[in-house]
C-alpha cells in the first residue's frame, strides 16, 4: 500500500513539474506576443481590436483545449487503454475527432457569416474600431477549427502518459504568432492583421506537432460516426457539465470586456495586458496542480480509498494556496516594476505603466480564488459530481456580471478589476463547502493552519519588498530597460527567499512539498 502510494505521489509530482514548467514558458510567451504587439501598436484602436477579436479563440483554447475536452475525454478513452480494448477505444475516439471537426468546421463557418452580430454582443465599439475588429474576428475563427482538433489530440496523448508533445505544442504555438506576426507586419506591412494570420498559423503547428507523437504510440485513425458507441456517449454525458464549469472564468472576462470597451479607447488593452499577468500563477500552478492531481483522485475515489482521495485533495489545496497566495501579495508589491520592464518601451507610455499596475492591484485579489477553483472543480468531477460546480459557477457568472455592473458607476475599470475578483473568491469559499458537504471533512483544521501561516509569511515578505522597492527607486537608473529588469529580479528573488525563510521557520509542511518537487526535477536532470 505505501508502494502505491509511493508511486502515485512520485507519479504527480513528476507530472505536476512537467506541466509547471512548460505552462510557465507558454505563458512567458505570450506576455513577449503582448509585449511585440504593444510596443509596435501602443494602446489604441488597434490593440482594442485585436485582443477583442481574440476574445472566442483564447475562450475556445482555455475551456476546450485546456480542460474540458480532454477532461471529458481522458477517463473513457483511458478505461479502454487499461481494459486493453483497444480497437474500442479507436473507434470512441475516431469518431469524438470527426465529430469535432465537422463541428467545429460548422461554426467556424457561422462565426465568420455572422461575425458583426457577435462582435456586437462582445464590445460596444464603434466607426473603425469596430470595423476592425469584425475584420480580425474573421481571420482568427479558423483558428477555433485547429483549436478543437488539438484538444482531442492531446487527451489521446495524455490518456498515455505523454506530456511533451502537447506541452512543445503550446510553447510553439506562441513562438509562430510572434514569428509571422512581426514578419507579416513589418515586412509585409499588415499591421495588426499580420498577428491575426500569425494566431491561425500559431495554431496549425500546434496541431502539427501532436501527430508524430500519435503515430509513435501506434493510435489508429478510424473514419466512422459510431454515435450509438458507449464511450462516445461517455463522453458528451461528461463534456457539457465540464464544459459549462471550465468555461466560466473566461465567460466572467467576456463581463470584464463588454463594460470595459465601453469606458474609452485603450481602457480595454488595459484590463486585458493586466489580466494576463494575474492569470500567470492561476495557469501555471493552480491549472498544472489541478490537472496533474486529477486522475489520481479519480482513481482513489473509484477504489473507494475515499481517506487517500481527501489526503490529494488537501495536499492540493495547501499547496496551491502556499504559492499563489504570496504570489499575489508579491505582483502587488512590484507591480509598477513589472509593468514597467514588460511594456514601457515603443509607443506604451508611462501613463500606460500606471494604468495597468492599478488594474493589476484589483485582479490580484483573485488569483487564490481562481487558483483554488482549479483544484475544487476536479475535486467534484472525480466524484463523478458535474452538476453542482455547474451550478455554482453560473450563480458566480451573474454575481459578477451584477457586481460588474454596479462597481463599474464608482470606479470605471479598477471596479471591473475588483468585481471578477471577488467573485472568483466567493466562487471558492462556495466550491469548498459544498465538496466539504457532500464528501465529509477535509481536513479543514489543516487548510486553515497552512492558510494562516501563508498570509503572515506573506505579510513579512511584503514589508521586505515594499522597503527595497523604495530603496531601489532611488538608487537604480530606471530609464534603461537592463536596471528596469534587474530591479524586478531582486525584489522577486528578495521576495521568495524572505517568504520560504518565514513558512520554514514555521515548519510548514508545503515547503517540502515543494521542495521535494524541485529535488526530483534535479534528479530527473541528472
Amino acid at each position: 500500500m505505501g508502494t502505491k502510494t509511493g508511486k502515485a505521489s512520485n507519479s504527480i509530482m513528476r507530472a505536476t513539474g512537467i506541466l509547471v514548467i512548460t505552462s510557465f514558458l507558454s505563458r512567458i510567451l505570450g506576455y513577449i506576443r503582448d509585449i511585440v504587439i504593444t510596443s509596435t501598436f501602443g494602446l489604441g484602436y488597434k490593440t482594442d481590436a485585436y485582443y477583442a477579436a481574440f476574445t472566442i479563440p483564447d475562450m475556445i483554447y482555455y475551456c476546450l483545449v485546456g480542460g474540458a475536452l480532454s477532461s471529458a475525454f481522458i477517463p473513457v478513452f483511458s478505461s479502454y487503454i487499461a481494459k486493453k480494448e483497444d480497437e474500442d477505444g479507436y473507434i470512441m475516439a475516431s469518431t469524438i475527432l470527426n465529430l469535432v471537426a465537422l463541428v467545429a468546421a460548422a461554426l467556424c463557418v457561422i462565426g465568420v457569416i455572422f461575425a458583426p452580430e457577435l462582435v456586437n454582443l462582445l464590445v460596444q465599439f464603434e466607426g473603425v474600431s469596430y470595423t476592425l475588429t469584425v475584420l480580425l474576428t474573421r481571420i482568427m475563427f479558423a483558428q477555433s477549427f485547429f483549436m478543437c482538433l488539438t484538444g482531442i489530440s492531446q487527451g489521446i496523448l495524455q490518456s498515455y502518459k505523454h506530456f511533451s508533445s502537447p506541452a512543445l505544442g503550446a510553447v510553439l504555438y506562441n513562438i509562430t504568432i510572434i514569428l509571422v506576426g512581426l514578419l507579416l507586419a513589418r515586412l509585409f506591412h499588415l499591421g495588426i492583421m499580420g498577428f491575426s494570420i500569425g494566431v491561425v498559423c500559431g495554431a496549425i503547428v500546434n496541431l502539427a506537432v501532436q501527430l508524430p507523437a500519435m503515430k509513435r504510440f501506434k493510435f489508429r485513425y478510424k473514419p466512422v460516426l459510431e454515435l450509438k458507441h458507449d464511450g462516445v456517449k461517455q463522453f458528451f454525458k461528461l463534456l457539457l457539465p465540464v464544459l459549462l464549469g471550465l468555461s466560466m472564468n473566461e465567460l466572467n472576462l467576456l463581463a470584464n470586456q463588454y463594460f470595459g470597451s465601453g469606458l474609452g479607447e485603450s481602457v480595454l488593452s488595459a484590463l486585458k495586458n493586466a489580466q494576463r499577468i494575474m492569470q500567470l500563477p492561476v495557469g501555471i500552478f493552480g491549472s498544472a496542480i489541478g490537472l496533474s492531481i486529477f486522475p489520481t483522485m479519480s482513481e482513489h475515489y473509484a477504489n473507494g480509498n475515499i481517506r487517500e482521495y481527501k489526503n490529494d485533495l488537501s495536499m492540493s489545496l495547501r499547496t496551491v494556496i502556499f504559492i499563489t497566495l504570496p504570489s499575489a501579495v508579491g505582483l502587488i508589491a512590484v507591480r509598477i516594476p513589472v509593468i514597467r520592464a514588460m511594456y514601457l518601451q515603443g509607443n506604451f507610455t508611462t501613463d500606460n505603466v500606471n494604468q495597468v499596475a492599478n488594474l493589476l492591484m484589483f485582479y490580484c485579489i483573485g488569483i487564490v480564488g481562481y487558483s483554488a477553483q482549479q483544484i475544487l472543480n476536479r475535486g467534484f468531477y472525480s466524484v463523478q459530481d458535474t452538476k453542482t460546480p455547474v451550478k455554482i459557477n453560473i450563480f458566480i457568472l451573474l454575481l459578477n456580471i451584477l457586481l460588474s455592473f454596479i462597481f463599474v458607476q464608482f470606479w470605471g475599470a479598477s471596479g471591473l478589476a475588483f468585481a471578477y475578483s471577488l467573485s472568483g473568491t466567493i466562487s471558492m469559499l462556495l466550491l469548498f463547502f459544498f465538496l466539504r458537504k457532500k464528501i465529509g471533512g477535509i481536513n479543514g483544521k489543516k487548510i486553515l493552519e497552512s492558510i494562516g501561516k501563508t498570509c503572515l509569511a506573506a505579510l513579512v515578505m511584503f514589508a521586505v519588498i515594499f522597503l527595497l522597492n523604495s530603496l531601489l527607486e532611488k538608487v537604480m537608473p530606471l530609464g534603461r530597460k537592463l536596471f528596469q529588469l534587474l530591479e524586478v529580479v531582486i525584489e522577486a528573488g528578495v521576495g521568495a527567499g524572505v517568504f520560504l525563510l518565514a513558512a520554514g521557520l514555521m515548519k510548514m509542511d508545503e515547503v517540502r512539498l515543494v521542495a521535494g518537487m524541485l529535488r526530483r526535477k534535479k534528479s530527473r536532470k541528472k
